[in-house]
């Protein structure tokens, strides 16, 4: 049996490390049978035969644009059963401008609420909260998240704009606050999935930074979600 392919593309805004960050999973992927190729650029998209092999790609690139014909080439590749997943902003804050890929991820960040006004030092950590990811009834059977349960995490927590389309796995509670404008708690999708043609999708917010990566919970999630979106493991 051919071993299986994952192509990880990586790059964008560098405050999520995504080199760094992506390195974190690459042994994991060579120990279940993966050969990684990895990619700076997402022009790999547009890249037909390259798609057509991959069966799994992992992205993390925050922000940046992407070009129609790679735009094109993801769409396809995972309506036809290539998986596509990733973490935090490097999947759920790419191509801000593309509303095509938008629809193919099924969420969009829409921001990280910040600390109080007299708690903020000016740096990235007055947008770190500590915060409950919560399973979803879904969440609890599914085999991404099954026997993790609810856990607690003091980063970014994401707020972000979805549809229904998405299989929500977990969970997180924006409270309200006297210093926020929102007028009653708001719930966000942290963990989801999604089919898409023949393909899958996995997504989960938290992963701001490669410490946030190494939380037991996090990591075990990634790990799975990766597996699941795999094209072998598709149905």
């Amino acid at each position: 049996m051919s071993a299986r392919r994952a192509l990880i593309v990586r790059g964008g805004w560098e405050g999520h490390r995504p080199v760094e960050a992506t390195d974190m999973f690459v042994p994991f992927l060579e120990t279940e049978g993966f050969t990684v190729r990895i990619e700076e650029s997402n022009e790999v998209y547009a890249d037909a035969q390259v798609m057509d092999e991959t069966d799994l790609i992992l992205q993390c690139v925050t922000m940046s644009t992407i070009s129609d014909e790679a735009l094109a080439g993801l769409r396809s590749a995972v309506e036809r059963g290539t998986g596509l997943a990733g973490w935090h902003g490097g999947i759920a804050d790419s191509y801000r401008d593309s509303s095509d890929y938008l629809q193919l991820i099924g969420g969009q960040f829409a921001t990280h609420p910040s600390k109080s006004p007299d708690a903020r030092r000016g740096d990235e950590s007055d947008n770190f909260l500590r915060y409950r990811v919560e399973l979803t009834d879904l969440g609890r059977k599914h085999e991404i998240t099954a026997d993790i349960g609810d856990f607690t995490l003091d980063t970014e927590q994401y707020w972000v704009l979805t549809d229904d389309l998405n299989d929500v796995l977990a969970t997180t509670t924006h409270p309200v606050q006297p210093y926020h404008p929102w007028h009653r708690p708001v719930v966000s999708p942290a963990v989801w999935t999604r089919r898409w043609g023949t393909g899958r999708i996995f997504v989960a917010t938290p992963g701001h930074s490669p410490a946030v990566l190494t939380d037991v919970s996090v990591r075990t999630i990634i790990e799975r979600g990766m597996l699941w979106a795999s094209r072998t493991a598709s149905e």
